[in-house]
This record gives structure tokens, sequence and C-alpha cells, in this order.
């Protein structure tokens, strides 16, 4: 093994020792970063790094916060947002979702200034859910980070006007954010990283479902942020809620260690998972399929599904291996689209009678279309040029689209807010 790969696995605990190799895994870092052992200014769930008067140079030796880190984005939350991009063609930039802009003022409701992949999802309920990436924002008074949080909309939201989000009420899992008594206007992290680099400097949502009433949560953790569109990952893994977002606890069965081992007896260190660091997640007929890449926006896309009850045991996943095969193995999966590929939702479509898939590529969003949830997949056809609007990334198609109208959510990294767009597909 690396040095690399025992720096990024010393945090993990329960060790075990194959072949003199020593390989760590889940409850140290799960629990130090899921742990409120010390009171944080604004976040209930714990410090997260970012709280109101650290400085990221002091705290507890143990876990290092002198080499704390504050995310992805590091402009502390100042960079202005700018207007909604005007595109031309089959495409139109809705509104803002998040930001200063926003028609729901989330800077000033929800404590959401800037921030960015906004994963949405149908609650069973009549709503749907929408997880962001890392967040900045106002509480007491000051700008500060938080490694993820979420939001409630209304699911009889106006699409072609705005997402809507009910006002925040404490205590109230059916309101627009988990909030506190003493700071109703800022929603809560879902779930915190140890936010240390290089051990652990972010949890970043990618996919969402719903399963009988309870909220599935598909994350990475990001073990480093390295160049544009590359990162690397300790892990994937599923957190849950039965409180409809309202709190989160990581299911340490469903870990994937981004590792290429297989430990005998131990589902979470399984060559192959590596594939699956990034996961999307579409129901169709009897199975739940999931569509993962590797970390960062440069790999190919593989797919797996299960039973809906099956979620979190990795042991009943099969995993797509090209033609009509499946594998209990995930180093078997085939990919079903070729490198690059980013982000990705899928969803059926009524219109095109077809399975749609969203990426996005050097800044270009891009639609793939299928028969069936493995494919074929047809080439790509382009949603969004980089040359209408730059530096867009994380398309996700809302669970409310229907007909020829596409209604999908995206990120810009120049105003690091979130948007939301639609597609004549009538027009493409």
């Amino acid at each position: 093994m690396s040095r690399r790969s025992r720096v990024r696995l010393r945090p993990l605990s329960r060790v075990l020792v194959v072949g003199g190799v020593t390989a760590g895994l889940t409850a140290s870092l799960l629990s130090a970063a899921a742990s409120p052992a010390a009171a944080a200014v604004c976040n209930a769930t714990g410090i997260t790094g970012g709280d109101v008067g650290s400085t990221g140079s002091s705290g507890s030796s143990d876990l290092g916060w002198g080499s704390i880190d504050f995310g992805s984005y590091r402009a502390d939350g100042k960079k202005p947002q700018g207007p909604l991009p005007k595109l031309k063609g089959a495409t139109t930039a809705v509104s803002w979702v998040t930001g200063p802009r926003s028609p729901e003022r989330t800077d000033a409701r929800f404590g959401i200034t800037a921030t960015d992949v906004g994963v949405p999802w149908d609650n069973g309920s009549g709503q749907v859910l929408m997880a962001f990436g890392d967040t900045w924002g106002k509480c007491a008074g000051q700008m500060v980070w938080r490694h993820n949080t979420m939001l409630r909309s209304d699911a009889n939201s106006n699409l072609d006007k705005a997402i809507r989000f009910p006002t925040a009420i404490p205590g109230s899992v059916r309101s627009g954010a988990s909030v506190t008594p003493a700071h109703p206007t800022y929603s809560q992290p879902m779930f915190n990283a140890i936010g240390v680099r290089n051990t652990e400097v972010g949890r970043i949502p990618t996919g969402g479902i719903s399963i009988n009433g309870i909220q599935f949560l598909s994350f990475m953790s990001i073990h480093k942020w390295l160049g544009p569109g590359r990162w690397a990952t300790n892990y994937s893994a599923i957190a849950v809620s039965r409180n409809n977002g309202q709190t989160w606890t990581v299911d340490n069965n469903t870990i994937r260690a981004n590792l290429e081992l297989t430990v005998p007896g131990v589902p979470q260190i399984t060559q192959g998972h590596s594939r699956f660091q990034m996961g999307a997640f579409l129901r169709s007929g009897d199975y739940i399929y999931q569509y993962g890449t590797p970390n960062g926006r440069h790999g190919s896309a593989f797919v797996a599904r299960f039973r809906p009850a099956d979620i979190l045991n990795l042991n009943r996943y099969q995993y797509f291996r090209g033609g009509n095969a499946w594998s209990p193995n995930p180093a078997d999966a085939a990919p079903i689209v070729g490198r690059p590929v980013s982000e990705m939702s899928v969803a059926y479509n009524n219109h095109l009678k077809k399975f749609v898939m969203l990426t996005e590529r050097a800044g270009t969003v891009m639609m793939r279309t299928s028969p069936t949830p493995v494919g074929p997949w047809s080439g790509e056809r382009v949603l969004i040029s980089n040359k209408q609007s730059s530096g867009l990334y994380t398309p996700y198609i809302h669970p409310r689209s229907s007909g020829k109208n596409l209604y999908f959510v995206v990120s810009r990294w120049d105003d690091y807010n979130v948007m939301l767009a639609r597609t004549d597909l009538s027009k493409l």
C-alpha cells in the first residue's frame, strides 16, 4: 500500500491486518465528525471548522485543528452573485435558487449566501428536498462556513418562476430548513466532516432518494482537493434520516472505501468501490439504480442496482457488466458511458419516452438518452454551452420535471450559487 493510502486510512479505526497490510475502516473518522463533543456557536451538530470565533489555528491538538480546511470555496462567501445569465436556444435560466439574488433570499432566510450542488429528490410526502455542498452564510453577525446543508422546497412550486422554500421553524420537520431556536435563520449542517487537511476536508452530497418515508443521501468524503475537476476521496457512503432531513446518521455499513483492495468478509473494502465514489439514484420497476463515477470529473460511469429494501446492504447490490449480465462484484462493473464523466443525474422523461442523463464537461451541460436504465446511451446533446455561461457544474434533474420541459438545477462557480434552468426538449 502506498504511503498516501496509509495517510488516508490511518484515521479510520477498526484496524484490519491482511498479509501485513494495515487497512483502517470507519469508526474514529465518522464518530469524531458526527459527535458534538465540543460546543459550536452556530452549528448544533458540532464544530465544522468554520464556526464563529474559529481561527483555524487553535483547538484540539488531538484532531489537528491547526491544519483545518475551510472547504472548496475560499472567498469567505463574499464573492458577489451576478445577474442570472441570459441563455440562447432551447434552455432558459429561470431563476437563482440560492444567494442574495434568489427570489427566496436564502441568504437572509436560511444563512445561505453562497453554496453549490443542490441535489433534489422527492421526499415521498409532498416536498422536494435539496442537499447542498460547502456553504457560506451569516450567523451571529459573522460569515461562517459549513460542510453541507439542506432545504425543503414546496413541491407545488411553479418551476417556470422559482423554487419556493417555506419559512424555517425550529423543531418543525416540514419547514424550510432544520434550524435551532438560537439561530432560526441559519440552516444547520446535515453532518460534519473532521475538516482537517490530508484527512477529511468535506462531505459532499451526490444523490438522494426516499424509500417508505425514510430519506437516503449518498455523499463522498473528500480527502484532498486537487486540480480543477480533480479531488481524492476517502470513501462514499449513505446517510439516513427518519425525520424528513431534520437529523442524519451515517450508516457505516454502506461505506465504500476508495481502495483497489479486497478484504474478505468486509464488504466496505472491496475492489471496484472506487467506481462508485459519487452516486445518483433512479427508481425504475422493481429496482433502484445507482449511477457511479470515480472521484473527480475524469472517469467513466458505471451502474449498480438493488431492491429498495436492500439499500443499506452492499452484499445485495448487483453491478452491470454489459448485455444482460449482472454481478455481485463491483470490480466486474463495466462502463456505461466512457470518460470523462462528471457528477450526474438520471430520470425517465415521458415526452421523449426515454431515460435522460445530465452531465457536465468543461463547463458545458450535456444530455444523453437511453431506452433502458443501463443503456445504450446516446451521444451528447448540449443543453448549455460554456460559451453562454462559463463555470457550470453539477446538473441535477428536478423530480417535478415532466413532458417537454426538462427542469434542472446547476451550479455556477463564478457566483458560487445554484440556479434553476429549463430546457424545451421539443426544440433540441
